[in-house]
């Protein structure tokens, strides 16, 4: 039996989802969380890219194709999906118990700068944004790669304001060294050996 792409692409994301947020009580207690209105802006931005990548509103706007993979596109684009949604538990996994899905400090929340957060500041994102865009140009619409670019462009922005959360509450010193050492979202592989994000 042949599998579909498509259907390889419906598997990899739904796994990733549903384990995702079940992963979510494995997690220390909040001490503090930050509430502004970026973070609400970045909430509205992600929400509006997903519902964009989703085949629904493709066909809703009826958007057409733009190009055609194939089949062998198809399943290397989603065997990159899936690399990416890995990259994401990696990261997750090496961040334990301070993991957030909200801009929040844990209780013992420190500067992890090892595994994945060696080679940038925000993994989870960084393999999110690989993840998405090897979707989208595997859907091929306008509005996929519309709804790709602005989840990365909320997840750019809330990386900014962790960034200065992490500062406030972990201090400039640390962090702020830290920062210094290691690309945000683009593996700087020459660096790799320097050293993470917290959230």
């Amino acid at each position: 039996m042949i599998v579909r792409p498509h259907v390889l692409f419906a598997v990899f994301w739904l796994a990733w989802l549903v384990s995702w947020i079940a992963a979510a009580l494995w997690s220390n207690r909040t001490e503090k969380r930050a509430f502004t209105w970026d973070t609400v802006f970045y909430q509205v931005i992600v929400l509006a890219g997903a519902a964009l990548l989703t085949p629904w509103a493709a066909r809703r706007l009826h958007m057409q194709q733009l190009w055609h993979v194939g089949y062998a596109g198809g399943m290397v684009l989603a065997l990159l999906t899936l690399a990416g949604l890995m990259f994401t538990w990696w990261a997750r996994i090496h961040l334990g118990r301070l993991w957030s899905g909200t801009i929040t400090r844990k209780e013992g929340h420190r500067v992890i700068d090892t595994g994945p957060y060696a080679l940038v500041r925000h993994p989870i994102y960084t393999g999110l944004i690989f993840a998405l865009f090897a979707t989208a140009v595997a859907q091929a619409t306008l509005s996929g790669l519309a709804g790709a670019a602005l989840i990365a462009f909320g997840l750019w922005v809330k990386a900014r304001i962790e960034e200065r959360f992490l500062t406030a509450e972990l201090g400039a010193d640390a962090y702020g060294a830290y920062r210094r050492r290691v690309p945000m979202l683009i593996p700087n592989f020459r660096n790799s050996r320097d050293g993470g994000s917290n959230i």
